[in-house]
């Protein structure tokens, strides 16, 4: 038995099927699509790669297709959801998760397309302020956007990229490490960029001192969003947060390579002088038809949008958001530190038990719930991919990162106390 979060939790089947009959969101799990291995329901612990599919995700999309059908180009005016406003509908619910005003967002392109965009207006180096701060080894995608960025206004990355990596023999950047370096870079700085949610760690970043500090030095502040919309309660606009973006098909259940989202503060929406890339779907709506020369932005987020949305990956979307709407992030988040805190104490009693000398797991994510969200990365030393295969072919689907990295997400929308459970046995098998 260990406390955690003052719940005191115990290893045995009983307790967590007591946990998932008290739980208040046990009915979502029944909304979702789980795949099968040797015919039973598979331990899915990989919503931080691609969330499961919402039952209701085909008839959100059939509706669309069918309206396609029968009104062609009409659609746009006429279907159950018209297209041409369509995006319009997740300013509301979809602030409410990253916690933004509703005209601070928008629905649009993905990920790192709308990174791109962003950085057009928000990173504006000069001979003086140049230089960006963000973390080690950040994700791949970040990285390549923050290089050929810098390359674009002709500087050297080199030079004008600086990293904030973890202290030798830890695994998670100290806030205390950020803070110093932008201090240190306080005359240079342009940006500091981080994903608020690292994705190797599942380290939950201090994203509101980080902007406050990096505003002290006159620098913007953005941040990735990709682990941590749907997952972290987020607060951008009373954080001061210039700028931010975000997947939807890790927490947010939206499908492969679904549409993304973006915030921009609303300090930054009036400013008709930002410097960005202009589209006519980001043109004053009222008068976007006449099809006239000179851009007039919208005065809310939609500035930022090239093109008209993408109806059927935004359906799938809707599906997802639409449960959201109704669990609301408070509710997601008081589950998840209860469920990441039993899966902490499972792996740490299945460890403690190891009787080889040569091998142990340890879990490199912070142990402190204002810290982390769902996702906890175990370090398998010792044991190689071997581990995560047989895992697999026991029925439980987590992710692999080299060179001995198990991610696993507990997500609350759909997994249950009985998944932690039954992992657990599954990983003491399998070890």
């Amino acid at each position: 038995m260990t406390t955690i979060y003052n719940m005191q939790y115990h290893n045995t089947l009983e307790f967590a099927k007591q946990q998932d009959a008290n739980d208040p969101l046990r009915k979502y799990r029944e909304q979702f699509y789980f795949p099968q291995i040797n015919g039973r329901d598979v331990i899915y612990f990989t919503g931080n790669s691609l969330g499961l599919q919402p039952k209701s995700t085909q008839d959100y999309i059939l509706r669309e297709l069918e309206d396609w059908a029968s009104f062609g180009v009409e659609g746009h005016f006429h279907s159950r959801n018209p297209w041409m406003p369509y995006h319009e509908q997740f300013a509301e619910p979809v602030a409410k998760i990253v916690g933004a005003k509703p005209n601070e967002v928008v629905v649009m392109n993905q990920l790192t397309v709308n990174l791109h965009l962003l950085m057009v207006s928000f990173y504006r180096p000069t001979k003086k302020r140049y230089k960006i701060i963000c973390e080690g080894k950040a994700f791949p995608s970040d990285q390549y956007a923050l290089e050929s960025q810098v390359k674009f206004h002709g500087l050297d990355p080199d030079k004008a990229i600086v990293e904030v990596h973890a202290r030798e023999g830890e695994h998670n950047m100290r806030t205390e490490d950020i803070l110093f370096t932008i201090e240190q870079h306080a005359d240079e700085l342009a940006l500091v960029i981080f994903g608020g949610v690292n994705y190797y760690t599942g380290q939950l970043l201090e994203m509101d001192t980080i902007t406050k500090v990096a505003h002290g030095v006159g620098a913007i502040a953005g941040f990735d969003l990709a682990h941590a919309a749907g997952n972290v309660k987020l607060n951008l606009h009373d954080w001061n947060v210039d700028f931010a973006c975000w997947c939807s098909y890790k927490y947010l259940n939206s499908g492969p390579g679904s549409v993304a989202g973006a915030f921009v503060h609303e300090r930054h929406l009036n400013d008709k002088n930002i410097s960005r890339f202009a589209g006519w779907w980001g043109h004053d709506k009222s008068t976007r038809f006449k099809m006239e020369k000179g851009f007039a932005p919208m005065p809310t987020a939609e500035a930022w949008q090239l093109s008209n949305a993408p109806v059927l990956s935004m359906a799938a979307h809707k599906a997802s958001v639409d449960i959201f709407n109704e669990v609301g992030m408070d509710a997601l988040v008081a589950k998840s530190e209860k469920l990441t805190g039993y899966f902490e104490f499972i792996v740490n009693d299945i460890n403690s038990n190891l009787k080889s000398q040569i091998s142990n797991l340890e879990i490199i994510t912070p142990k402190d719930k204002n810290h982390r969200g769902c996702q906890l990365s175990i370090v398998a030393h010792g044991l190689g991919k071997s581990l995560h295969d047989k895992l697999t072919e026991a029925g439980v689907i987590a992710d692999w990162r080299e060179p001995n990295v198990i991610r696993c997400a507990p997500v609350p929308l759909y997994n249950s106390f009985e998944d932690v459970y039954r992992f657990g046995e599954i990983l003491k098998n399998s070890l």
